[in-house]
């Protein structure tokens, strides 16, 4: 069973960078993961970043110019570059993969990040 492990959150100040990483294991193939969801409290989680079947990331319009993912695929990890982070970035931080029917893997535990002076 895939287990994803989200780290690198922490405290950051406004306008402040952070770099979120996403390992995933327990599977012998290369893991395609391809976003970035983020949990604020008392809202949905929602899509943060999306690398596309063609290759293209898209990213939610708040976090757009902002955040940039990436990926190592030898390593089946996924990151998201934060920059110039705002209070309302303040969520829990969480990797997976879309399908048909919400997402491919069980939610890892995510990983907090607060933006407060």
């Amino acid at each position: 069973q895939v287990q994803l492990v989200e780290s690198g959150g922490g405290l950051v100040q406004p306008g402040g960078s952070l770099r979120l990483s996403c390992a995933a294991s327990g599977s012998g193939f290369t893991i395609n993961l391809r976003a970035w969801y983020r949990q604020a409290p008392g809202k949905e989680r929602e899509l943060v970043a999306l690398k596309t079947s063609g290759g293209t990331t898209n990213y939610a319009d708040s976090v757009k110019g902002r955040f940039t993912m990436s990926r190592d695929n030898a390593k089946n990890t996924v990151y998201l570059q934060m920059n110039s982070l705002k209070p309302e970035d303040t969520a829990v931080y969480y990797c997976n993969s879309p399908s048909a029917t919400g997402v491919r893997f069980r939610w890892g535990q995510g990983t907090q990040v607060t933006v407060s002076s």
